[in-house]
């Protein structure tokens, strides 16, 4: 009797582990819940909706797209992080998902131990802007402005990458003592620096750009490693002697610690895949966000080296969550 129960359990098992396999092996075999860690409508958000078609269509599967917006982003983060690591609850965030980790004394998750790096879909850089009004057309007549006055520059939100610009930018390098002023979001914020209340920012490229080719808003900088093809006449930081201010604005797809190691390949594969595609670049291009890719391993070592500048940053220049 004992023979035949362990047979039983035995091939039990055999059948447990291979109905796993054959699960893994046929991912996805049904709807991807595509969790954006941010509300409807942002910079997240509008990736999120134009790669979500094209990886239904190369996946097989629905990409369900829920949107799970709070604190900054860890409200989805840690959503994902506990949620089962079967490639089925996918993770859409931005940099924030970096800065949160020192921004907060605690943000709900460890990005060393809770999520898995699976590809960074597209990126832009931040642009230090003014009201066209002002008598500010480069840094040093920025300078020679500030003496005096007290002045202050919107941001998109506190402990954003933006926000972490404009401070390291206006007040740890060139010293002028300027009050951050938080708006909901980078259009909001674009829009307040409009309307010269305040009459400075610091914002993602896609919210303030309009503005720039209209002549409303004039780019002081802008915080990528070289010159934007679209706005070949706006010097980078780097170029005006400030190197060390490469910053930009990423959106990453992360999965649960645990995920096999054929799914988040599969899922990765698809990003590239999607992000190449002559729609989605064209998508892209038209919200100011240049696709980028790679592999998971380039990605969770770009995580960690963001994750330690950002660190500094917000020390340097005490940072605080909204």
């Amino acid at each position: 009797m004992r023979k035949i129960f362990a047979a039983l359990a035995c091939a039990a098992l055999l059948a447990g582990t291979s109905t796993a396999a054959d699960a893994q092996g046929a991912w996805p075999n049904k709807a991807i819940h595509l969790n954006v860690a941010f509300a409807p409508g942002g910079p997240v958000d509008i990736i999120a909706r134009i790669i979500g078609p094209k990886l239904t269509e190369i996946l097989g599967q629905p990409m369900v797209i829920e949107n799970r917006p709070g604190a900054g982003g860890n409200v989805g983060t840690v959503y994902v992080a506990k949620s089962a690591p079967d490639g089925y609850n996918v993770l859409m965030t931005s940099s924030a998902y970096a800065v949160n980790v020192s921004l907060f004394a605690n943000p709900g998750y460890d990005p060393d131990r809770d999520l898995i790096p699976v590809a960074v879909v597209a990126s832009q850089p931040n642009m230090l802007v003014v009201n066209s009004s002002l008598p500010v057309k480069n840094l040093t007549e920025l300078v020679a402005y500030a003496k005096g006055k007290n002045l202050a520059f919107a941001t998109p939100g506190s402990g954003t990458t933006p926000h972490l610009t404009g401070e390291n930018m206006y007040n740890m390098q060139l010293k002028l003592g300027m009050t951050a002023i938080h708006y909901k979001g980078a259009g909001p914020a674009a829009a307040a620096v409009v309307g010269n209340e305040p009459g400075f920012g610091c914002m993602a490229l896609a919210a303030p750009l309009p503005f720039v080719k209209s002549g409303r808003l004039r780019a002081l900088g802008v915080s990528s490693a070289k010159r934007l093809s679209f706005l070949p006449d706006v010097p980078t930081l780097a170029e005006q002697g400030y190197p060390a201010l490469q910053d930009y604005t990423w959106v990453g797809v992360f999965v649960p610690t645990g995920t096999p190691v054929a799914i988040v390949q599969k899922l990765n594969e698809a990003i590239n895949k999607a992000i190449q595609a002559a729609d989605v670049k064209e998508h892209l291009a038209i919200q100011a966000f240049e696709p980028e890719g790679g592999t998971p391993q380039k990605f969770a070592e770009y995580v960690k080296t963001e994750v330690v500048k950002w660190g500094k940053v917000v020390k340097e220049t005490g940072a605080k969550p909204d």
